[in-house]
């Protein structure tokens, strides 16, 4: 590994850059084209949702790109198996939304904690073939070999500092952009929850008009069913 020096280091390093940089460009992308105004899409949702009109809301909210209305659409097409369902599709429909915004992030996360390392080791494996160059040329008996030593150290030695840096440049922004993207996807998860809390709203209001909320039972089916056919027993014992 002292032998093969620090080349092997500093393409690792650019590899992993290389795939760092696509992936930060390809979750701004993807984050960029769920942008949407999300206060209007509130209010809208709202507005349908007091006119009673639950498939203008829906189609509302398929017309917008973002992963908020999404999970409401989930929760929009249980609607009318009572409140429970409607909050439960939105609950999985929130767990597969969150798994496509935190895609890839893990490794930026894990390249900004690790490049710095990888770096580290690079300059030790430099420093380590500094001091063996010196040690080859001490053991040398030309007086040439002599006064080469201090270039052939010294360039080891910058290679070996260079792996270093460009390990701190490559955490960096790997770093910046992990904090960046988290930050977005907790901004979309809690603009879901507000967006979704519309609609269970609604739902709930509607279940205590409706009886159903506020604990009223409904008649017990087959009552009426069983008094009409208690009739005719009557009539034939008379």
């Amino acid at each position: 590994m002292v032998g093969l020096g620090t080349g092997w280091i500093l393409m690792l390093m650019l590899v992993l850059s290389i795939i760092s940089l696509a992936i930060m460009l390809e979750r701004a992308w993807f984050y960029w084209s769920l942008r949407d105004d999300i206060e209007v899409l509130m209010r809208d949702l709202g507005r349908f949702l007091r006119g009673g009109d639950l498939e203008g809301a829906r189609r509302r909210l398929e017309e917008s790109r973002s992963a908020e209305a999404a999970v409401v659409v989930a929760g929009l097409v249980e609607a009318d198996r009572g409140f429970g369902a409607a909050e439960e599709a939105m609950m999985g429909a929130s767990a597969l939304q969150r798994i496509k915004l935190e895609k890839r992030l893990a490794y930026l996360g894990t390249l900004g904690n690790n490049a710095p390392f990888i770096g580290l080791l690079g300059t030790v494996i430099g420093i380590v073939a500094a001091f063996d160059e010196l040690s080859k040329v001490k053991m040398a008996a030309s007086a040439a070999s002599s006064q080469l030593a201090p270039e052939a150290v010294m360039a080891r030695i910058s290679e070996a500092l260079v792996a270093t840096a460009i390990g701190i440049l490559i955490a960096i922004p790997a770093v910046a952009a992990f904090n960046a993207f988290q930050r977005v996807v907790r901004g979309t998860v809690a603009n879901t929850d507000a967006l979704g809390h519309v609609l269970l709203a609604h739902l709930k209001a509607d279940s205590v008009a409706t009886g159903v909320g506020a604990g009223g039972s409904p008649p017990s089916p087959g009552s009426g069913e069983t008094r009409t056919k208690g009739a005719p027993e009557d009539s034939e014992r008379n």
